[in-house]
């Protein structure tokens, strides 16, 4: 019996020998057939990646206008002293992150008739510059949105009475100009907000006037006449600074070029 089992051995050895060699092919098998399907799968994704990158990115038209003059200086002196006769010496810069994006200026003026009371001015100018953006979208489509929104905010200003509103020509590609009146303890202040649309730039003049102490208020006609006439110099001092850019060599988008002519008449 043990010489029997004995000589079994030798065909155990071979049935597990063949047993181990016919799993190997399998093993094979399954490994080649896993690594076959992997280039395929890359493959696809470098198709898809490669269709993803030949996608063109959307074309933006450039922005217009690439500088702002400072705020301060978008009024001359003259125009100062007609609006705030007793306020050149009052003249504050707004504070801003980025001047050649946003700017304002603002002045104030109090010409004090003694017991006759006195008159009150106060003027505002502030710009916003916008830039082409891929998220935004274009540079002029961002002022359009930004000149209707401060229009829209001029009109429901709190406690204002006598609202109105009206197009301004000649004054920019787009003007309006928003009358209101505002009581205060003060006084009555008769409010002018002139918001303009040059290409890509939105340029906003707010003006105010009111008789203090017994004083009568001032015309909102010639109020509203100063406040247009003041909002036009401003455009101009924008277009100026950027013809002064195209002067030192930068070129000018061909689509400014009939913003700029109507800026200026």
């Amino acid at each position: 019996m043990q010489r029997a089992h004995r000589a079994n051995r030798p065909v155990q050895r071979v049935v597990r020998a063949l047993t181990g060699a016919a799993v190997l092919p399998v093993m094979l098998v399954a490994a080649g057939c896993s690594s076959d399907a992997e280039p395929k799968s890359d493959a696809k994704q470098s198709a898809s990646s490669g269709k993803a990158s030949a996608k063109p990115s959307p074309t933006l038209e450039p922005a217009a206008y690439k500088e702002l003059p400072k705020a301060c200086d978008a009024l001359g002196r003259k125009t100062l002293d007609d609006l705030v006769p007793k306020g050149l010496k009052s003249e504050k810069a707004g504070r801003t992150d980025d001047a050649g994006t946003r700017a304002s200026c603002t002045w104030n003026s109090l010409d004090d008739n003694g017991v006759k009371g006195s008159q009150y001015r106060w003027l505002s100018v502030s710009m916003l510059r916008f830039d082409s953006d891929t998220v935004r979208g274009a540079a002029s489509e961002q002022a359009k949105k930004q000149y209707e929104t401060s229009i829209e905010d001029a009109r429901s200003t709190a406690d204002a009475k006598k609202v109105a509103g009206k197009p301004v020509k000649s004054v920019g590609d787009e003007a309006t100009l928003v009358t209101y009146d505002l009581k205060k303890k003060e006084g009555l202040f008769k409010q002018q907000t002139v918001v303009v649309l040059v290409e890509n730039v939105v340029v906003t003049v707010d003006y105010n006037g009111a008789g203090l102490a017994g004083e009568d208020a001032p015309s909102a006609k010639k109020l509203s006449e100063r406040a247009v006439d003041a909002a036009k110099e401003a455009v101009g001092k924008v277009t100026a600074a950027n013809d002064a850019e195209d002067a030192d060599g930068s070129s000018a988008s061909p689509s400014a070029s009939p913003s700029k002519s109507t800026a200026k008449s």
